[in-house]
């Protein structure tokens, strides 16, 4: 692929150049790594693997609105559509300062992989908008959300592409979304996007889903290696909708969370933390910093201390080769998308360190989209017991598969997904042809 100047100084400036140099370390520098480690275990499936390394299609949209002081912002919104072989796109919209072309591409190939690992009929799709959502009104947030989901329109749709909430969105942006591509259709779209209220189609038992589909990894994992969940030691990165759910899940079941942390404040406890005040604590002041039940830690040692369950539940790329040479964990669950880098995973299988990857630790949240999806097409709902014991299930099953294939090759887990994954999603191009 060959780019203009003024093509690498546009991918530049939205942190895209690792398209062009999948050498730099950048996420999607980091999933095409991962695709051609499981080249040799395809066998003649790998005449399409490149497939894999090429998303289908990648919108950027320039998202204009007029501020509360009457002032025109531009907010720069992707939406990346990574594979469709086996089914409309589906992925969250994350809404960050931070938020790149790059690191949607990732985002999207790793939503493919985990649909097709976990068994969905769905292909990857991601969005996102380089916006502080702190940073804007409740008014602005709304009319950046209508616009960037106008403009995405002609890409999104209930059989093409069904956006969900990720990292600084949730269920009221959903529903913002879901009006606006009504309004614009003309009728009632409920199937559009999922993670919704309630009351417009939502799903009992989406809101915990992924954490609660964190904790289900980790006790199938502790299963296999025959480590108790009671009186584990626990080590959480991010207490927000994945994070928070989880230690609360590993604090029921009897496991001593010992440290947490967000974007507000790295706190520990050897003796164990009281996770509902913590949750209390997190709602009422919009995190953690100030909550009395635990002392500060420096950010470093955070990773160091030991513990059976480390679970980075933030952003990608936190798990460096640094940190993953100091570990003490027995189990590192990936409630994040892409939080260890392939150097560092390879250290962490090195030392023996188990790590369940993101694209099935954190599956329980697309799962469970799947089921509102299917609930809205045929408007008959189950009970959240009903939710519960499916996605109990499908995780279960997802890894009881992916653990027998990583014993089977003596490979890692993640190798193991990805070999499930792209064996499923390169059947399915194959089986499609080429067209025209």
């Amino acid at each position: 692929m060959s780019a203009t100047p003024q093509d690498k100084a546009a991918l530049d400036r939205v942190g895209g150049l690792s398209y062009l140099n999948p050498a730099a370390p950048e996420p999607w520098a980091s999933f095409v790594e991962q695709i051609e480690r499981v080249r040799p275990h395809l066998g003649a499936l790998e005449r399409w693997i490149e497939t894999l390394k090429h998303p289908k299609r990648a919108l950027i949209v320039d998202v204009p609105i007029e501020r509360d002081d009457g002032t025109v912002a531009h907010y720069e919104g992707y939406r990346v559509q990574h594979n469709l072989s086996r089914g409309p796109g589906k992925g969250g919209v994350r809404f960050h300062p931070d938020v790149t072309l790059n690191e949607v591409m990732a985002l999207a190939g790793w939503m493919t992989i985990k649909n097709a690992a976990v068994g969905l009929p769905f292909g990857g799709a991601k969005g996102g908008i380089r916006v502080d959502p702190a940073s804007v009104s409740k008014g602005e947030l709304q009319r950046i959300t209508r616009r960037y989901t106008s403009e995405i329109g002609i890409v999104i749709g209930p059989d093409k592409d069904i956006p969900a909430p990720d990292v600084g969105t949730n269920a009221m942006t959903m529903a913002i979304m879901m009006d606006t591509f009504s309004m614009n259709r003309g009728g009632t779209a409920t199937g559009v996007v999922t993670g919704k209220p309630i009351a417009l189609g939502g799903s009992l038992g989406r809101q915990e889903a992924t954490g609660r589909g964190v904790f289900i990894a980790a006790r199938e994992a502790a299963r296999h290696l025959r480590l108790p969940i009671e009186g584990a030691r626990v080590v959480v990165q991010g207490f927000g909708n994945v994070g928070g759910i989880g230690a609360r899940m590993f604090h029921d079941a009897g496991a001593r969370v010992i440290a947490i942390a967000d974007h507000t404040a790295i706190l520990v406890n050897e003796a164990g933390i009281d996770i509902p005040a913590a949750l209390e604590h997190t709602a009422a002041n919009g995190g953690l910093k100030g909550f009395a039940g635990a002392a500060p830690i420096d950010p470093e040692a955070f990773w160091r201390l030991e513990c059976e369950f480390l679970v980075p539940a933030a952003l990608e790329g936190q798990l460096t080769v640094e940190r993953a040479a100091g570990a003490r964990a027995r189990i590192v669950v990936e409630g994040a998308n892409g939080p260890t880098t392939p150097a560092a995973d390879d250290i962490l299988h090195e030392r023996g360190i188990l790590v369940v990857p993101d694209v099935l630790a954190n599956a329980g949240g697309v799962t469970v989209s799947y089921f509102e999806w299917v609930q809205d097409f045929s408007s008959f709902f189950w009970t959240e017991d009903e939710i519960n014991e499916r996605l109990e299930r499908i995780m279960v099953a997802a890894f009881t598969a992916i653990w027998k294939v990583a014993q089977e090759k003596q490979v890692s887990l993640r190798t193991a997904a990805f070999i499930i994954a792209c064996a499923r999603v390169l059947e399915a191009r194959a089986e499609r042809g080429l067209y025209p």
